[in-house]
C-alpha cells in the first residue's frame, strides 16, 4: 500500500509532484495506528493513477505536437497555434511547478529545484525549443512522481513490518463474546483469541497453554509456546487452539506501538551522508545559477560570432543537469531501505546515523548473561552450613528476591517455591554490581555474589574460583550460611555470532559481572579470547573506555537497563530488546528483537551494505553530471541529455537504493 504522505502531498493539488524537498520528515502513522485494509490500498492505488493523468494528458500532445513538426506536416500547425499547442503540452504538468517555486521564493528559499526547472523550461519556450521546453518538464515530472512512490513505499513497507495490529478485538462480558475496536478495549478487558488470529493489545495469557508466531515482532516464523501468566504481544498471532488472554497494556503503550513510534521516527535522526547533500544542495544549487547566467553572458566579451539564442540553451541545459535532485533523494531512500531491511529482520535502528556508525564498528563488547547465553538459570545445588536450618534461609533468600529482576531471582523462586508470606523484611536494600541486603527478625540478611560479603567484611571458607558455576551467597546474622549455585545455557547462535563478527574483521570482547572463571568458560566454549568478569558498571565503562582510548569504534551489547551507562558511552548500543523489555527499547540505539546474538553481525553488515549503496548513488550522480555538464557548457550536449542526467540518474540511483529491501543477509 502507498503510504498516505504521498497522498497528503497531493490534497492541495492533485497533480502536484512528490518533491524531494518534502521527503525528509517522519513517518506518521493514521489516527488509530493501524492498517485499514484492501479498501485503502484500492483509494491509493486510485491516487496513483490520477497522479499520472496531468504526464499522461502532456505526453500524448508532445506527441502529436512532434509527429505534426516532423512526421505529419500541417500547414495550420504554425505561428501562435503551435506555440499555444505546446503550452496546453506544458501547463499540467508544469502549473503545478510553477507554483512550487513561487511559493518556495516566498519563503526565502530562492534557489530551488523548482526554480531550476521553471527557468529552463521557460527559457526553451524563450528561444523557441517548445518540444525541448515540454519535455524536460514532462520528464522531470515522471520522475518526481516516481522518487516520492519510492519513498513513500519504502516508508510504508517499513510500517508495515510492525504495525499488524487488528482494527478489532472480542472481548468476554459475563461470559459472552463481543467485537469491540482494539483501541477501546481496557485494561483487565478478557480477549479471546481464535486460531489463526491476531492480537491487538499486550496481555497475560490465562489458557494453560497457546503457540503464538511472532513474525511481526522478531522476523521469525518459528513459533512460540507460551504457559499460563506469559506475556503475549500485540502482533503475535495465535496458534491451532483458542487462547484467553487479559489486557495488561493500553492500546497506544503497547510493544508493539513503541517499536513503531520508534521506527517511525528513525527518520529524523539523519545520517553525515544526508546531513552533507542538504547542506550542499544549499550552497551548489545558487552556484550553479550564477555559473548558467556566466556561462550565458560572459562569451559575448571573447566570441567573435556571438549568438545570445546559442549561449542561453548552453545555460539552460547546464541548469537542467545541475538539478540535484538524484542526490537529495536517493540518498535519504538507501537509508529508508536499510532501516526496512533491518526491521524485516528483527532488528530496529533508531536513525539513519546509527546505520552510518555501526558499518565501522571495529569492536563489540557484550554482556554474558542474557546476551551470549539465555539468562534462565536453574539452581543446580544448594550448600547449607549444618548450623543454619536450610529450609528457613532458603524461605528468607525466596523472600528477599522478591525485590530483584535479575534472571537469578526467578530460578531461586522456581527451586524453593512460594514466598512466605509470614515473614517481614526491613530496610531492603539492592547493592549494585553486588546483591540484596534486609533485615529480617533483627538481623541482617545478605544475598548475593562474594564481593558482597567482602563489602560487609562478612568471612567465609570456600575459595570462591574453585566453583564453575554461578554462585549465590548467603549470609545471615553476619555470618557466612552458605551458597546455591545457578547454571545458564549458551544460546544456540552464539558460536555462530562470534564467528560471523571474525569474519567481519570486528574484536569481541566479553564483560560480566560473573565470576571470572564463569565467564571464562563461556568464552572458551564461544572462541571469546578477551573476556573479563566480577566485574561492577563502573568497571565496564573503564574496559570501554580502554577500548575507545585506542580511538577505535565500539558497539555494547547488553540488555539496555542495567548495562545503561556502558550503552550510553559506546559508539553504537545494542540491546537484547526481547519480547517485554521496554527499558531496552528506549535506551538503546539498535534493537535486537529475538535476542539472537548472530543478528549483531547481520546488523553490521546491513549498515555496511547501505553505506556502499549510499556512496554508489553519491558517486554515480556526480560522475555522469559533472560529465554532462562539461559537454552542455561545451554546447555538446541538448536538452535531452540533459533529463536523462537529472530524472534518469536519480530514477537509476533509486532503483540502486531499492536493491537492499532484496538482498539476504
Amino acid at each position: 500500500m502507498i503510504h498516505q504522505d504521498l497522498e497528503v502531498k497531493n490534497t492541495k493539488n492533485k497533480t502536484k509532484p512528490s518533491c524531494c524537498c518534502s521527503h525528509d520528515e517522519p513517518v506518521h502513522s493514521e489516527d488509530d495506528g493501524h492498517d485499514h485494509g484492501h479498501s485503502h490500498e484500492h483509494e491509493a492505488e486510485g491516487s496513483l493513477l490520477k497522479l499520472f493523468i496531468p504526464s499522461i494528458l502532456s505526453f500524448i500532445l508532445l506527441l502529436i505536437g512532434i509527429g505534426f513538426d516532423n512526421y505529419f506536416p500541417q500547414t495550420w500547425f504554425s505561428g501562435y497555434v503551435r506555440i499555444a499547442w505546446y503550452i496546453v503540452a506544458y501547463l499540467p504538468v508544469g502549473l503545478p511547478v510553477l507554483r512550487e517555486a513561487y511559493e518556495s521564493i516566498i519563503k526565502g528559499d530562492v534557489f530551488s529545484e523548482f526554480f531550476l526547472m521553471c527557468i529552463a523550461t521557460i527559457g526553451a519556450f524563450a528561444i523557441g525549443e517548445y518540444p525541448e521546453g515540454v519535455a524536460v518538464m514532462l520528464f522531470y515530472t515522471i520522475g518526481e512522481t516516481f522518487q516520492g512512490m519510492a519513498v513513500s513505499k519504502a516508508k510504508s513497507n517499513i510500517k508495515s513490518l510492525l504495525d499488524q495490529r487488528p482494527d478489532e478485538v472480542t472481548i468476554l462480558e459475563n461470559n459472552i463474546a463481543v467485537k469491540i475496536k482494539a483501541k477501546d478495549a481496557k485494561i483487565g478487558d478478557i480477549i479471546q483469541l481464535k486460531a489463526g488470529e491476531k492480537l491487538g493489545l499486550d496481555g497475560e495469557l490465562l489458557s494453560d497453554l497457546a503457540s503464538f508466531n511472532t513474525a511481526a515482532l522478531t522476523g521469525e516464523s518459528k513459533p512460540d509456546t507460551k504457559k499460563k501468566g506469559d506475556t503475549v504481544l500485540a502482533g503475535m498471532i495465535n496458534g491451532n487452539t483458542i487462547a484467553q488472554i487479559k489486557v495488561t497494556t493500553a492500546y497506544n503503550d503497547s510493544k508493539l506501538s513503541k517499536i513503531l513510534e520508534m521506527v517511525q521516527n528513525a527518520t529524523a535522526k539523519k545520517a553525515p551522508a544526508e546531513l552533507f547533500i542538504r547542506k550542499f544542495a544549499k550552497i551548489y544549487t545558487p552556484i550553479v545559477v550564477y555559473l548558467a547566467i556566466a556561462i550565458c553572458l560572459l562569451p559575448i566579451l571573447f566570441v567573435d560570432n556571438y549568438v545570445f539564442s546559442d549561449w542561453l540553451y548552453r545555460a539552460l541545459v547546464f541548469l537542467v543537469i545541475s538539478c540535484p535532485c538524484a542526490l537529495v533523494i536517493s540518498i535519504p531512500l538507501g537509508y529508508f531501505g536499510g532501516i526496512g531491511a533491518a526491521s524485516k529482520n528483527g532488528i530496529l535502528f533508531k536513525g539513519s546515523n546509527y546505520l552510518d556508525s555501526i558499518s565501522k564498528i571495529q569492536n563489540v563488547v557484550m554482556d554474558k548473561t542474557g546476551t551470549m547465553t539465555e539468562g534462565v538459570f536453574k539452581v543446580q545445588e544448594v550448600i547449607i552450613k549444618s548450623d543454619f536450618d536450610k529450609e528457613e534461609i532458603l524461605k528468607l533468600v525466596n523472600v528477599l528476591e522478591r525485590h530483584s529482576t535479575h534472571p537469578v531471582a526467578t530460578a531461586i523462586h522456581d527451586y524453593v517455591g512460594s514466598i512466605d508470606s509470614a515473614i517481614e523484611l526491613k530496610n531492603v536494600e539492592e547493592i549494585s554490581g553486588h546483591g540484596l541486603k534486609a533485615e529480617v527478625n533483627g538481623k541482617e540478611l545478605h544475598v548475593g555474589n562474594f564481593k558482597l560479603l567482602d563489602k560487609f567484611n562478612i568471612p567465609y571458607d570456600i575459595d570462591p574460583g574453585s566453583v564453575v558455576y554461578t554462585t549465590i551467597a548467603i549470609a545471615y546474622d553476619q555470618k557466612f550460611a552458605g551458597y546455591l549455585t545457578i547454571a545458564d545455557e549458551i544460546k544456540a547462535d552464539a558460536p555462530e555470532a562470534v564467528s560471523k563478527l571474525k569474519a567481519l574483521g570486528v574484536k569481541v570482547t566479553m564483560l560480566s559481572g560473573d565470576k571470572t572463571n564463569v565467564v571464562q568458560f563461556v568464552a572458551d566454549k564461544l572462541g571469546i579470547t578477551k573476556a573479563f568478569g566480577d566485574l561492577l558498571p563502573e568497571d565496564k565503562v573503564n574496559k570501554v573506555n580502554e577500548i575507545k582510548a585506542k580511538n577505535e569504534t565500539v558497539a555494547f551489547v547488553g540488555d539496555g537497563v542495567n548495562d545503561a551507562p556502558v550503552i550510553a558511552l559506546s559508539t553504537v548500543g545494542i540491546a537484547m530488546g526481547g519480547l517485554g523489555s521496554d527499558a531496552a527499547i528506549e535506551t538503546a540505539d539498535v534493537v535486537i528483537q529475538d535476542d539472537k546474538p548472530s543478528k549483531i553481525a547481520m546488523a553490521i553488515n546491513i549498515g555496511k551494505q547501505t553505506k556502499k549503496i549510499v556512496w554508489q548513488n553519491i558517486g554515480l550522480a556526480f560522475v555522469v553530471k559533472a560529465f554532462v555538464l562539461i559537454l552542455g557548457a561545451g554546447g555538446l550536449a541538448t536538452m535531452w541529455e540533459a533529463v536523462f542526467a537529472d530524472v534518469g540518474v536519480a530514477l537509476l540511483a533509486i532503483l540502486n537504493a531499492v536493491r537492499i529491501q532484496k538482498m539476504k543477509f
